[in-house]
């Protein structure tokens, strides 16, 4: 296995992110399951992995916190000594609001997490990965939301402009480093089952909405992570900028 590529997936510890830590390992990834305070829940996900016979380790770090995504890539270097792919999946939502009623705070929070933490891990990631650094390229899928295009009424408008920055970033960090041996691309996943929306004060948001989906039913975190290691693997080695809607149709 050591010479196996190496995937670092940020939120790895519970839903759509612990879906992808699980099937890159069985499709020959080694893994990096990154949390940033669910230690037991990323101890599990990779037990799971290394029971499976594959090859995982476990690292906290706050994408929020500069200075956590560097010791997290650190980590990741000490540990397998490469980075071939990088999910950008750790991501928060708040309990719903309107734009009138929010704080500068909740506002502040939710960009730091979603924007800047998924652009500062995708620079440390192109610093170890493309050709210009002497690496030897690589894949970064970003999770974006359905959210981006909805906008979220009511809801989180917050959290969907930061999936719709997210949208515009996968863009322009595909067409700059395409010449260097990484392509970039995002999925954007629909009303999926997974505990977020627990986190967000809406446990049952998911089955709730189902009657808006015209598939009729909401997704699972591990069609979406299907969607994610596509895009991280060479049977996507033409394709870079692209934004896959995960979404039942909606």
């Amino acid at each position: 296995m050591s010479d196996a590529p190496v995937v670092l997936v940020t939120g790895g510890s519970r839903g759509i992110g612990a879906a992808v830590c699980r099937l890159a390992a069985r499709q020959g990834w080694r893994v990096a399951v990154n949390y940033a305070s669910s230690r037991q829940a990323a101890e599990a996900v990779v037990a799971a992995i290394t029971e499976a016979g594959g090859e995982a380790v476990a690292i906290q770090g706050d994408v929020g916190t500069a200075a956590d995504i560097v010791a997290m890539f650190a980590a990741v270097d000490r540990h397998f000594g490469r980075l071939d792919g990088l999910v950008n999946n750790a991501g928060i939502v708040d309990y719903p609001q309107r734009v009138d009623e929010m704080a500068i705070e909740r506002i502040e929070r939710m960009l730091r997490v979603n924007v800047t933490g998924s652009i500062l891990c995708a620079g440390e990631a192109v610093r170890r990965m493309s050709s210009r650094y002497s690496g030897r390229g690589g894949a970064i899928v970003n999770v974006s939301s359905m959210a981006a295009i909805l906008g979220s009424a009511t809801q989180y408008v917050d959290y969907a402009a930061s999936k719709a920055a997210i949208d515009t970033f996968t863009i322009g960090l595909a067409r700059e480093v395409a010449a260097e041996g990484i392509r970039v691309n995002a999925v954007r996943p629909g009303i999926i089952e997974t505990d977020l929306h627990a986190s967000g004060g809406l446990p049952d948001r998911a089955r709730e909405m189902a009657p808006s989906v015209p598939m009729q039913r909401p997704g699972t975190a591990e069609e979406v992570a299907d969607a994610i290691l596509y895009l991280l693997s060479p049977s996507a080695s033409y394709v870079t900028g692209a934004i896959l809607n995960v979404s039942g149709g909606r």
